[in-house]
């Protein structure tokens, strides 16, 4: 396998196409990349895509430092992790038609990655999926990667995000816990270039009792879009797709028809 192949392997899961990994999709199956949120891994999103099918093939990305990229070195910046996936899809999959959609952090480095896409030629991105984040030109200053163990468990608790049990076990705790301090270092200390946009549609959807995210901060995401825009209020916190997973997956496949063919 030579270096670019492995790349690729590294970054990205396959989901829901028909043979498994990359090497046997179908060529004409329309894309969805999946990024996940701050600690969270490509296995996030495997209920999607059965949700999904068969219209729609799912890809997830794969962070260092967690599942089987554990001896990896974390990413530290939006930029870095936006910087290497646009560069695998660039190689790997030039001449396809993507939407990229990312819950949280996964949103910023969704949007980032989306930008430098446009910025250098492709692959085409027809659509971007902002979910569960305030829009990139809203800062708040935050410092949660700057707390001791104890604190970063206290975030994952107020946003429900982690089954109690990993907490509360010490080795888990210490698999969990440096990856998810490094990706909040990246979100936490990311700045948006004023006037960042994207020339695709966006399409936001947030919890409607998100303690992170208000209805205005995820509606200023249509000062980051060049196209249409339209904002999705579902019943929930910060962490509603995954009891909304099927509104979640109509509303995607709803925004994304004109796209559409079915993969054999």
């Amino acid at each position: 396998m030579n270096s670019e192949a492995l790349a690729h392997d590294t970054w990205i899961r396959t989901f829901g196409s028909a043979g498994g990994n990359s090497g046997s999709r179908a060529r004409d199956a329309f894309q969805l990349v999946c990024f996940p949120h701050a600690g969270g891994s490509a296995s996030f999103y495997f209920p999607f895509a059965r949700a999904l099918r068969p219209e729609v093939e799912l890809l997830a990305v794969q962070y260092p430092g967690r599942q089987d990229r554990w001896g990896e070195t974390c990413l530290e910046s939006v930029e870095e992790f936006a910087d290497r996936v646009a560069a695998v899809l660039r190689e790997h999959h030039r001449g396809r038609r993507l939407a990229l959609f990312g819950h949280s952090m996964g949103a910023a480095i969704a949007f980032e990655t989306a930008r430098r896409l446009e910025r250098e030629g492709g692959p085409e991105v027809v659509h971007l999926f902002a979910s569960g984040r305030r829009a990139p030109g809203v800062f708040r200053p935050e410092f949660v990667h700057l707390r001791d163990d104890d604190g970063l468990v206290a975030e994952l608790q107020a946003l429900s995000g982690t089954d109690p049990a990993v907490l509360s076990d010490p080795e888990l705790r210490a698999v969990v816990l440096p990856p998810l301090r490094s990706d909040y270092r990246a979100i936490e200390t990311y700045r948006c270039e004023p006037g960042a946009s994207v020339a695709c549609p966006v399409t936001v959807l947030t919890g409607d009792a998100d303690p992170r995210v208000s209805p205005e901060d995820a509606r200023r995401w249509a000062d980051h879009a060049g196209g249409a825009f339209d904002l999705r209020v579902l019943p929930g916190g910060h962490f509603y797709l995954e009891r909304e997973r099927a509104a979640v997956a109509d509303l995607v496949r709803a925004a994304l028809r004109p796209e559409l063919r079915p993969v054999p």
